[in-house]
């Protein structure tokens, strides 16, 4: 069985902003330096493997950002590292990878998370079909989104990633109103999370920046304010820049062992990992994915929706958030009772740990015994992980 044993990520930054002038490699160390510094008495040595996600790589990502970070961390050159790419459910994908890792029983302890600077993401140019040509050469950004598309992809597959979940809503009638609510609601509790301590152990800071908290929290942001802004993505739409996540950058990490680490740890550990589900569908309809990813996880954890007592969901957008919670019918109260990414940014190879990390630390708060982490990811698919909080007595 795995288990969590320690969390930590750092703040989330604005898109051009406190963060922004540092490297992604850095931020990925400053997040493994953090949750080492929970395990004080960990040999780090006694890694058995890193696996961190990250959504884009072709920067100062440097394709292996996963090994890049370890060794700037200071860990020891012999603790190998790898680097996976599930878009905005790559850190998720790395803990269900180092999960399985611990399952399997190949390894005793295994540090996994992931990183984006969408600040940063670099342009690219396509190299043309021929040396030297006479045109003009377009450069594409890879912060978020399609490029350099396949066009034997069908067009309804390569929409933007407002586009599908303006698709969402008229599939589900989900209201303007709905969602502004919901975005509101994100910030209001992020901003009471902070207030009360919640965040103040999970977010460690990063050298040389002067950043406490996540950057894009607005504490006085209503549903009437949001109200007020644009559509962004259709004339006659319901998605704004309120109720849609921001582009953010930030790094999250988390140390996963088996029952045995606990001693090499020195801790016990918060919760274990109890069920994984992955699900994929038309791409446009990404935001759906997390329905069936999520219940395919309680199956196999051997559970029902009336066992959950917490939900993290990736707020991508909020249409695409209450279109999972309609289906899975559930009280949402129980979701993102710290606020979630609409507020607190979504660095897409961050997230998927910021959301376990956090789940863990509510059901500790609340003394719920299951929880579940899920996660959209773009051209269709969605990851699911359920916890097992262990100071219930039922989990190690």
């Amino acid at each position: 069985m795995a288990f969590v044993y320690a969390a930590a990520r750092t703040p989330f930054g604005r898109f051009n902003g406190a963060l922004a002038e540092v490297r992604p490699d850095d931020l990925a160390a400053a997040a493994i330096r953090g949750v080492l510094a929970k395990a004080p008495a960990l040999d780090p040595a006694d890694i058995g493997d890193v696996v961190w996600g990250n959504a884009n790589g072709a920067g100062e990502d440097n394709r292996n950002v996963g090994r890049m970070a370890a060794l700037l961390a200071g860990l020891p050159v012999s603790v190998p590292a790898t680097t996976v790419n599930r878009l905005c459910g790559s850190s998720l994908d790395a803990a269900i990878i180092g999960s399985r890792t611990i399952d399997t029983g190949d390894e005793d302890v295994v540090l996994v998370g992931g990183v984006e600077s969408m600040t940063r993401a670099p342009w690219v140019l396509p190299k043309p079909d021929r040396a030297y040509p006479a045109g003009d050469v377009t450069a594409v950004s890879t912060t978020l989104g399609w490029r350099l598309v396949n066009p034997r992809m069908p067009a309804e597959w390569t929409v933007s990633l407002g586009e599908c979940n303006e698709q969402l809503r008229e599939r589900f009638s989900i209201s303007r109103e709905r969602q502004d609510e919901f975005a509101a609601r994100s910030h209001r509790l992020a901003a009471a999370a902070w207030d009360a301590g919640f965040y103040d152990d999970l977010v460690v800071p990063v050298e040389g920046v002067d950043l406490a908290r996540d950057e894009s929290i607005r504490a006085d942001s209503t549903a009437a304010k949001l109200a007020g802004l644009k559509p962004s993505f259709r004339r006659d739409g319901s998605i704004t820049a309120g109720n849609a996540s921001p582009l953010s950058d930030g790094a999250s990490a988390l140390l996963l062992g088996s029952a045995a680490a606990a001693e090499r740890l020195g801790m016990d550990p918060l919760a274990r990992i109890a069920g994984r589900g992955v699900f994929a569908l038309e791409p446009q309809a990404f935001g759906y994915a997390p329905v069936e990813a999520a219940n395919i996880a309680l199956e196999r954890a051997g559970i029902g929706w009336e066992k959950v007592g917490a939900v993290e969901l990736n707020e991508a957008f909020a249409v695409q958030s209450l279109a999972c919670v309609d289906a899975w019918k559930i009280d949402p109260d129980i979701v993102n009772v710290k606020g979630g990414a609409i507020a607190i940014g979504h660095p897409l190879g961050a997230s998927g740990a910021r959301i376990l990390g956090t789940l863990a630390k509510v059901l500790a708060e609340k003394g719920e015994r299951y929880g579940l982490a899920a996660i959209c990811i773009g051209v269709g698919q969605a990851l699911a992980v359920v916890l097992e909080n262990v100071s219930t007595g039922s989990g190690a």
